[in-house]
């Protein structure tokens, strides 16, 4: 298995040299130069570590032995909370939710990122090397991968949020975590700023040549792969010859993870992209103008975001793999801050995906009738999908993901049902712990600084 750049298609790396890059020196994000194909026979009766095997070895296989893979498989899901790992919810006739909220830090993110954890541990152990993580953070991608490379004192660990612009949990879990080798920037601005800069210093040659950066943020390609496991880990909990799911969107990451199963065989018939009042994927997918408009705070933070940096590797496969066209589209993206997108492929993304805007309003609404209609209570990021699981009327499984646990939204629960979630007793004892960040301008030199100086 070989990569490509989304920006060089003639590129051909192997897996070791994309894993600690993440970006390529192109700027590009990197892909598999063909799509492996999935016996689901095979899968059928697997554990979820079995089926995760299965689904990332062939992306892996010229790098690390099968039995090895075994190994960092079952480490990086010996510590959920769930026996299934990630347990599917039948809440309704032909609807269904994947809870995916079982992992240390109660979010999605922990599916990929105790499995990037486990793995670097592996390599970096062999290799006797150091490297340097950086990162941005709209929320629970921060503290998923302060979680899993905390205390190794091969790595150091530097992650961006915007300040005040997380939950208190969300900033707590990544601001009380004491060891040494995590660093906790918050930056005065938005997301999209954190992440400018994060990628501003991948394509730095100064900070490059001073250490190995290396990206966890899912522009890096094992995230993704790691992500498409659940989808197939659900659709084989069903008896069903085809399945839609729902995803709560932000950088376009897990619903292009889904995009990659079905690339790998997953018979899926509609994946449904569900954003906030942030809706630049709606817009661009719906009308092909493709605009950055200012950032809106809501209830659902994590998917405050207006560039998605994951949907550069949609328009590539869209536009049949062509780099040249991809160049010319994100260099006037970036110099104009808005595109139309070329007809052909815009047709291309509406016969993948259909797209749906969910207000604050709705958010609340719906965390409100799922909880009153069902017993079930939400965080603001899953209730974006359920608003839309809420409306669909058909005779196909209908699956919703649930990004988080709503303990880490307490206010936006308030709000909805007038009483606050039950906190696990994990997330009670951040709040008697001392915070540790630093508060910086939104300015590329003032970071690079600062990790220089503390690496």
């Amino acid at each position: 298995m070989h990569y490509l750049s989304t920006r060089n298609n003639q590129l051909k790396e192997s897996f070791l040299n994309i894993l600690f890059r993440g970006l390529s020196k192109d700027g590009g994000l990197f892909l598999p130069l063909e799509w492996p194909t999935i016996s689901l026979k095979n899968l059928q009766g697997k554990s979820y570590q079995e089926v995760a095997h299965s689904i990332i070895y062939p992306y892996i296989q010229d790098d690390i032995s099968y039995s090895d893979l075994q190994i960092i498989i079952n480490k990086s899901y010996e510590n959920f909370d769930h026996k299934k790992i990630a347990p599917l919810v039948n809440i309704d006739q032909n609807k269904y939710i994947l809870e995916l909220f079982y992992g240390p830090t109660f979010a999605f993110k922990d599916y990929a990122l105790q499995f990037l954890g486990s793995l670097f541990s592996y390599l970096l152990n062999q290799s006797k090397k150091k490297i340097t993580v950086l990162g941005a953070t709209s929320g629970d991608t921060g503290s998923a991968a302060i979680n899993a490379f905390k205390g190794k004192n091969d790595i150091e660990v530097f992650i961006l949020h915007p300040h005040n612009n997380v939950s208190e949990v969300q900033r707590r879990q990544m601001t009380t975590v004491e060891e040494n080798n995590i660093h906790n920037f918050a930056i005065e601005g938005t997301f999209d700023d954190c992440q400018n800069i994060v990628k501003e210093l991948f394509v730095d040659e100064e900070i490059q040549s001073k250490t190995s950066l290396t990206a966890i943020n899912s522009i890096n390609w094992i995230r993704i792969i790691a992500q498409t496991v659940y989808y197939f880990w659900s659709y084989l909990q069903l008896n069903e010859e085809k399945v839609n799911f729902i995803v709560p969107s932000g950088n376009f990451g897990n619903i292009f993870s889904a995009r990659v199963a079905k690339y790998m065989g997953l018979p899926i018939n509609e994946l449904h992209i569900v954003t906030n009042e942030n809706d630049i994927l709606h817009r661009s997918i719906n009308t092909g103008e493709m605009k950055i408009l200012k950032v809106k705070q809501t209830y659902s933070p994590s998917m405050d975001i207006q560039i998605s940096s994951n949907f550069e590797r949609q328009l590539f496969e869209s536009s049949k793999r062509n780099s040249n066209n991809l160049n010319e589209l994100m260099l006037s993206f970036s110099n104009d801050k808005k595109i139309t997108i070329p007809e052909n492929i815009v047709k291309d993304m509406q016969s993948i995906y259909k797209t749906h805007a969910v207000t604050d309003s709705e958010v609340l609404q719906t965390i409100k009738e799922f909880y009153n209609k069902y017993n079930y209570l939400s965080d603001p990021h899953t209730a974006t999908g359920l608003n839309v699981l809420n409306k669909i009327n058909n005779n196909i499984a209908n699956i919703s993901l649930a990004c988080a646990h709503p303990a880490k939204f307490k206010n936006a629960i308030f709000d909805a049902i007038n009483q606050e979630p039950p906190i696990p007793k994990e997330l009670k004892n951040i709040f008697d712990k001392e915070e540790k960040m630093i508060i910086l301008e939104n300015n590329k030199r003032l970071v690079k600084s600062k990790i220089l100086n503390l690496i």
